[in-house]
């Protein structure tokens, strides 16, 4: 008796055309039937955004000809995608959610502002089993064939295991040729920020305007983090839970004259 594929989806946040997540499909075509919701232009940066005051559009497109999958280009942001995708567009709930490979890091902090990642974290608020890939290289141009060894892998394990209910995997890959990555580290996020600046300037009607720049800042010393990881060679796979809740200061919170 042949065992049924799984249905995956496939989105992220640089673009339905981006190179990253056309070399995700390629993996997940071996792997189960593909389905892709993307963004219709890059969505880098916009968090867990949602459309609430415009209007959604969601447009078959053929990209690759000769390609099994089914694609769909989204003109709203990566977690509009995921929401369209399983409440409108696909038959039933996908078995999993693959979100990326995004162009650049979301190690550490990044996780909060990522596109990539907020996609596979509202597919992990439907319920659906759902991982982030990441590739450390901003390019256009990034080598994205080591990546895929590692993608094979974290996806199977996944459709194998499962994932706890409302946890999402962040995976980051470091950029480097296939030969010198060292392995996969089961990580915790890096205590590291960013130290923002804005380059203030004036445009010619003497309007003035800004661009935003900053310094990222690691002060974790730690070697269990996806920061220390991809800084020795190593894939970074960090579960991330989206109860935002801060558990251990609930009992002291409780002490406080709240009520008074």
């Amino acid at each position: 008796m042949t065992q049924k594929k799984p249905l995956i989806l496939v989105t992220n946040d640089d673009g339905i055309t981006a190179p990253g997540i056309r070399a995700l499909i390629s993996v997940m075509n071996e792997i189960g039937d593909v389905f892709v919701v993307a963004p219709d232009s890059p969505q880098s940066g916009m968090g867990h955004a949602i459309t609430v005051n415009n209007t959604l559009y969601c447009d078959p497109i053929v990209i690759d000809k000769d390609a099994p999958q089914k694609e769909y280009s989204c003109s709203g942001t990566p977690a509009d995608c995921v929401k369209m995708a399983s409440r409108q567009i696909m038959d039933r709930i996908p078995d999993l959610c693959v979100s990326g490979i995004n162009h650049g890091s979301n190690s550490a902090i990044n996780v909060i502002y990522s596109g990539t990642m907020s996609a596979a974290v509202e597919a992990g608020i439907e319920g659906i089993p759902a991982i982030g890939f990441s590739l450390c290289d901003y390019g256009m141009d990034a080598n994205f064939e080591p990546s895929k060894k590692y993608v094979r892998s974290i996806v199977k394990n996944v459709l194998e295991n499962g994932l706890p209910k409302g946890v999402v995997l962040n995976v980051n890959i470091p950029r480097l040729p296939a030969e010198e990555i060292k392995g996969v580290k089961i990580c915790r996020q890096a205590n590291a920020h960013w130290v923002e600046e804005f380059d203030k300037r004036t445009n010619p009607m003497g309007r003035r305007y800004y661009w935003l720049s900053g310094k990222f800042i690691n002060e974790d010393k730690g070697e269990d983090t996806d920061e220390w990881a991809l800084k020795n060679g190593y894939v970074s796979v960090v579960p991330t839970q989206f109860d935002l809740t801060a558990h251990h200061f609930i009992q002291e919170l409780n002490n406080w004259s709240l009520h008074d």
